[in-house]
């Protein structure tokens, strides 16, 4: 059986490699599984051959909740950005906090933390907020190697961020565990990590900007757009949210994509532009398209190495390694696999390795938490370094690729140390999940 099963991940590895010499990631990966299902049907009747093709349709629905929240999410941000909301916000702090430098860092941290926060991909806060968040660090006096550094660990960190994040979501549906008390546990260590990142990198000015050219090259912002139209719809959303918890058997349970589709239409009802909602919906889903298959690819890699045995078979080598080894080989097997696989990390490793840890009585939810905080930092690894090439896009460097991921070495160490310290210590940090239910 060992033997069997071997031959399966193998084949998958291999269709995995052959595919991505031309090919995107998404492809890569649903060649793997493919590939994998057949010779498991064909030689080993692992799943049969007359169930491979149904469990390749059912692993495309293993995570359509979450597909839902990642395409509401980002309509909603789209809605804010093209109604001046988000150029009203970064001109409102370099304007008022020019002078005062760490409110300035501060608030523009918290912009870049908000949408990948809201959606769970650090892709949207790039490409929501990236570019004009970037102008305004270049006009702090900071260096475009350093902003793209920046850049790239925030947006990362907001991945991870709470409510949204997908690494936790995809570990949480493969594991039975409900995706809840996630907030402390997520919430605390990404603000103080967004918060050293943003002042080791930042804090100091280099350069000779003043105010008024930075006011003068940044976007002007639409007639009308007040502090309270950019507000009001996050004000509803969170609001919504955080009724459900007070008042759990007394108010139904909505749900995240009908809760980002009320902030949505807040936010198109006050806008001061007229925006194209059907259009802008289409080109938002357009561009989500990668992100999107590459969630429902994930499912099915993940159903065909349940039934194949795949799954099974790196649980056991996971819980076979000593457990002094597994903590520090995380800070290479998490980042190496996001960056190969992207969401299917989580699948192919995260499931295992919370099965292990709560087994031998570690918190599952913090680790879970902890784990969240290493799979982003592979977003900047090739193959697919999908945050690190948005990060260089809307920054504008125009530098060396390897300068600008060694800006961000002790940034990525603080953030490793973290990660694994909560995974070692989970059971001691459990408090932060029962304050956050």
């Amino acid at each position: 059986m060992y033997f069997q099963i071997m031959i399966v991940l193998l084949s998958m590895v291999i269709a995995y490699a052959v595919t991505k010499w031309k090919y995107p990631v998404e492809w890569s990966i649903l060649s793997a599984a493919v590939v994998g299902g057949i010779i498991g049907s064909v030689l080993f009747s692992t799943p049969p051959i007359r169930e491979l093709f149904r469990h390749l349709v059912e692993g495309t629905s293993t995570y359509m909740d979450i597909v839902l929240v990642f395409t509401t999410a980002t309509i909603f941000m789209a809605i804010v950005k093209e109604s001046g909301g988000v150029d009203y916000v970064i001109r409102a702090t370099i304007k008022h906090f020019y002078n005062r430098r760490i409110i300035a860092l501060l608030i523009l941290m918290f912009i870049i933390l908000v949408p990948g926060a809201l959606t769970g991909a650090g892709s949207v806060s790039c490409l929501v907020v990236g570019a004009p968040v970037a102008l305004a660090l270049v006009y702090l006096g900071i260096p475009r190697v350093k902003v793209t550094a920046i850049i790239f660990i925030l947006a990362g960190l907001s991945a991870a961020a709470p409510p949204v994040n997908i690494w936790a979501m995809i570990t949480c549906a493969g594991t039975a565990i409900p995706y809840v008390g996630f907030e402390l546990p997520l919430a605390i260590p990404i603000l103080i990590l967004s918060i050293f990142t943003v002042l080791f990198l930042g804090y100091k000015k280099e350069g000779d900007t003043t105010l008024e050219k930075a006011l003068q090259d940044m976007p002007k912002v639409p007639e009308g757009m007040t502090i309270w139209k950019v507000v009001l719809p996050f004000l509803f959303f969170f609001g919504m949210i955080i009724v459900e918890r007070i008042w759990p058997f007394s108010i139904p349970v909505m749900g995240l994509p009908l809760e980002f589709t009320i902030a949505a239409i807040i936010a198109l009802v006050l806008s001061p532009t007229k925006i194209k909602i059907i259009q802008l919906s289409l080109d938002t889903v357009k561009r989500l398209l990668p992100l999107l298959a590459t969630v429902i690819i994930v499912g099915i890699l993940q159903q065909v190495m349940t039934v194949t045995g795949v799954r099974g078979l790196l649980s056991y080598t996971v819980i076979t390694i000593p457990i002094t080894l597994l903590f520090i080989s995380l800070a290479f097997v998490l980042p190496i696999s996001e960056g190969i696989l992207t969401y299917g990390a989580a699948a192919l490793f995260g499931i295992p390795l919370t099965w292990y840890f709560d087994s031998i009585g570690l918190h599952a939810t913090v680790v879970i938490a902890g784990m969240s905080l290493l799979y982003p930092l592979g977003d900047g690894l090739p193959p697919t370094a999908l945050i690190g090439r948005l990060s260089v896009m809307v920054s504008e460097y125009k530098g060396n690729y390897l300068n600008f991921l060694k800006q961000t070495w002790v940034p990525w160490l603080v953030i490793t140390i973290v990660g694994i310290l909560m995974i070692v210590y989970s059971s001691h940090l459990s408090f932060l999940v029962e304050w956050s239910k």
